[in-house]
């Protein structure tokens, strides 16, 4: 628990989720004085050093007010209808409240399936740890207009957990119109109490967990289930309050708020599980003994340059193995070059890239961040 908590007083990158409810102030319209108040403390803690990904839900809603639709369509063409009149509204007020921190934004639409294809998903995560170098604050929301099932049976706080893993954050916030989860339904009973700390994989939760409202998709029940995905990276999660003063900066100062959802696994260890554990290899790279020094000993990325030899056919993204020269796995990694690409840089240096390929794609043929030593 306290190395968890080290993650919200000390982690270098957050992932905040918001949702419908609050965003909306219950379906009345975008909460302008609230979106005001989330990116004044968005923007104090990238003052601080703490990089933040905001994940928005919002769309939908915010489109159904503007059109002033009162109850949520079960048309697939109308919800995604709502979810273009508000994007545009969404994303324009963010853009007008960060401004006044002179800090722009960033939109980013996904699906579930950009995130479960591997070279989408490198696409993805370069694009966000570009944007996180930057003045700007990425604004993640599911691509509801282009979407099927996802705005059907979809949920931000799934999609939230997912970007947590992309960018290896080492907290996911789910802003909610409640205080934290409780053990019993607090809006039915009054003797519910808050949860204040668990262990994210406790089986317990999901049986306390409630539905979701009329205008979101989530409910408690999705917010567990996103603990549960964002501590296979080592991320802890808090449910808490968005109408609670500065909950941001109290989370930042340790003050305990909310639901505070630890890992079981520190995040190398949870990392390396997912990744070892959930991909199937596409092909096999073989270094020398220079690269397998500095992959194993120094925590270097894999270069081009100490490849001596690759079997398999694999595409930009996908999984590949790690060998030493006497055919021993030492690593799994997402490789950044097709297998044709990867064979005319093999043995090059990284300088003579642009000029084999005619492009320079990544520097590093497997970056230390998609790469475990097994």
């Amino acid at each position: 628990m306290a190395n968890s908590k080290a993650r919200l007083t000390a982690g270098k990158r957050w992932v905040v989720k918001i949702g419908s409810a609050l965003l909306t102030n219950d379906g009345k319209g975008l909460d302008l004085a609230r979106i005001q108040q989330w990116t004044e403390q968005i923007a104090a803690l990238k003052q601080q050093g703490v990089e933040i990904v905001l994940v928005s839900s919002g769309a939908v809603a915010a489109g159904m007010s503007r059109l002033g639709w009162q109850e949520r369509p079960n048309s697939m063409e109308l919800l995604q209808a709502a979810a273009a009149v508000g994007q545009t509204k969404l994303v324009q007020t963010y853009e007008n409240s960060f401004a006044r921190h002179d800090i722009h934004t960033a939109q980013i639409l996904l699906t579930h399936e950009d995130l479960s294809d591997r070279k989408r998903y490198l696409n993805a995560r370069n694009t966000l740890s570009a944007l996180l170098e930057l003045p700007v604050i990425p604004i993640v929301n599911e691509n509801d207009t282009v979407a099927t099932d996802e705005i059907r049976f979809g949920d931000n706080d799934t999609l939230g957990a997912l970007v947590t893993n992309l960018v290896e954050a080492d907290a996911l916030i789910l802003l909610t119109d409640q205080d934290g989860l409780y053990d019993a339904d607090p809006r039915s009973n009054p003797d519910a109490e808050l949860i204040t700390q668990a262990i994210a994989t406790d089986p317990e939760l999901v049986a306390v967990a409630g539905d979701g409202g009329k205008l979101g998709r989530g409910g408690m029940a999705t917010k567990v289930r996103a603990a549960q995905l964002a501590a296979r990276s080592g991320a802890i999660t808090v449910i808490v309050g968005g109408r609670i003063d500065n909950v941001l900066g109290r989370l930042r100062a340790g003050e305990q708020v909310g639901t505070h959802l630890s890992p079981e696994l520190e995040p190398i260890a949870a990392r390396k599980q997912w990744l070892a554990g959930q991909l199937q290899t596409k092909g096999e790279i073989t270094l020398d003994d220079g690269a397998v020094n500095a992959l194993v000993k120094q925590g270097k990325s894999l270069l081009a340059v100490g490849v001596k030899n690759i079997a398999g056919r694999f595409q930009r993204g996908e999984c590949v193995a790690v060998l030493d020269q006497q055919g021993k796995i030492l690593a799994r990694g997402l490789v950044n070059y097709d297998v044709d690409d990867a064979f005319k840089i093999m043995g090059k240096p990284t300088a003579e890239i642009d000029t084999i390929l005619g492009y320079l794609n990544e520097p590093e043929l497997i970056h230390r961040d998609n790469l475990v030593l097994i």
